[in-house]
């Protein structure tokens, strides 16, 4: 088995946010805290990666293989839960050699390391890119980057879930929308998906446009039959993916100290600190209630040396 028996998903807290600039605003925000449901396995990445391992099992792989960088949280959860439940991991690295924390925990954790350089790993989207290492790895299940496509949407729609059934503890009888941070948009389809335009989906865009997340939602969305998503993108890159300044630093350090809640710069930072730039230009109506998702990803912070 690839997979936890059953259907177990992880809970996650959900947890008012109180800030300043909120209370200013009369904007209501609730975190849900996939930081919090798993030391390991955490954040949006469990989600991401259940419908894939199902996948496997269900065609038989006897492990998985897939993509990421030396800091990747996709690999960081893959690995690890190759480690507890027993599969085989083969990971396929972004660029040369380093030794970050992170590897050293792909390592730990027995995944297969492969290193395909930046004109290799850019390869990845050609046609023939899987043959040879399907040659090479005949019964491992190839998990997309990040583990996207429409089987990690599907295992992200369970969290409209988990924040009903969360409502009633915070005093609301409904809520205004979502924010969460987009790396690859997998997680917001999912939303998107599981919403059927009931609530719209605001995503803070992690990464440049020319990534293509926006095409990603599009296509996923449609693959799912959904044809009018109810969705809106906002860009929070702040120079390109993996960029940090001063202003994002400082920002994450007095959150934290506000709310007692860790932060990382890449995701989790750049959405709540783009969710307070449009609360104050008055994006949102005084009185919105909106969800906004910890997608985790702390472990990746021990290699940055400028993040908080």
């Amino acid at each position: 088995m690839l997979s936890p028996p059953g259907n177990w998903l992880p809970q996650a807290p959900l947890n008012p946010l109180h800030l300043d600039w909120l209370t200013a605003a009369d904007i209501q925000v609730a975190i849900l805290r996939l930081d919090q449901i798993d030391p390991l396995i955490s954040g949006n990445k469990w989600f991401k990666l259940i419908e894939h391992l199902h996948a496997a099992d269900h065609a038989g792989a006897d492990g998985t293989i897939s993509l990421g960088g030396a800091h990747s949280n996709h690999l960081h959860a893959l690995a690890a839960a190759g480690k507890r439940f027993g599969f085989n991991t083969v990971g396929l690295l972004r660029g040369h050699p380093q030794d970050t924390p992170t590897v050293k925990d792909l390592q730990d954790f027995g995944m297969q390391l492969h290193w395909l350089g930046y004109a290799g790993y850019r390869a990845r989207h050609d046609p023939g890119f899987w043959l040879p290492w399907q040659a090479q790895y005949p019964t491992l299940q190839a998990v997309p980057e990040g583990g996207g496509g429409l089987r990690g949407a599907r295992g992200c729609m369970s969290l409209r879930d988990q924040v009903t059934e969360q409502l009633h503890g915070l005093g609301w009888s409904d809520y205004d929308g979502w924010w969460l941070a987009c790396g690859t948009g997998t997680t917001l389809a999912g939303l998107v998906l599981a919403e059927t335009g009931d609530h719209p989906v605001y995503g803070a865009l992690a990464v440049p446009d020319d990534h293509g997340v926006a095409q990603q939602v599009e296509s996923i969305v449609r693959e799912g039959g959904l044809a009018n998503p109810a969705y809106e993108l906002f860009d929070a890159c702040r120079g390109g993916f993996a960029k940090v300044d001063p202003l994002l630093l400082a920002f994450i350090e007095q959150t934290e100290q506000a709310s007692g809640i860790p932060l990382e710069p890449l995701y989790t930072g750049k959405a709540l600190l783009a969710l307070k730039q449009q609360v104050e230009i008055g994006t949102f109506a005084k009185g919105t209630r909106l969800i906004f998702i910890h997608t985790g990803g702390l472990q990746g912070r021990r290699g940055f040396t400028s993040s908080p």
